[in-house]
């Protein structure tokens, strides 16, 4: 069972990440908040990282409609189009890898017959010693 200062303790390190701060803000002394802060941190660690990711879980929808706002209404081209490319990341929908395409030198037609004869006559011997 937690006290009112613990959760507040809680609450305020999830939306601070200061130990000692959040230990003031939930009204412990400030005499001795950096070691109350620092022990609290670490008992309710898990109650902590659960919150965070409430916070987190409950900022999406915020954060989705900025980047569509930014999409729709930016004055920058570059900052509409980068919005764009971000929700439809975040939506499973990742562009297309560039193909770089590296300059091959052309090969004159014999000289890649007599590298196929050679490797071809290389190739016979060993398929006519494994037949006997």
């Amino acid at each position: 069972m937690r006290t009112e200062k613990q959760q507040a303790f809680i609450e305020n390190y999830v939306r601070t990440g200061h130990a000692t701060k959040s230990a003031i803000l939930s009204g412990y002394s400030e005499k001795g908040a950096a070691e109350r802060g620092h022990k609290l941190k670490n008992q309710f660690a898990g109650e902590i990282a659960e919150e965070t990711r409430k916070s987190i879980v409950d900022a999406i929808p915020g954060a989705l409609s900025q980047l569509k706002d930014l999409a729709y209404n930016a004055e920058s081209e570059s900052v509409r189009l980068q919005a764009v490319k971000d929700i439809l990341d975040r939506a499973g929908l990742k562009p297309v890898d560039r193909i770089e395409q590296t300059h091959i030198e052309a090969v004159p037609t014999k000289e890649l017959e007599r590298e196929l004869e050679a490797l071809l006559s290389e190739e016979i011997p060993e398929v006519i010693g494994t037949i006997n």
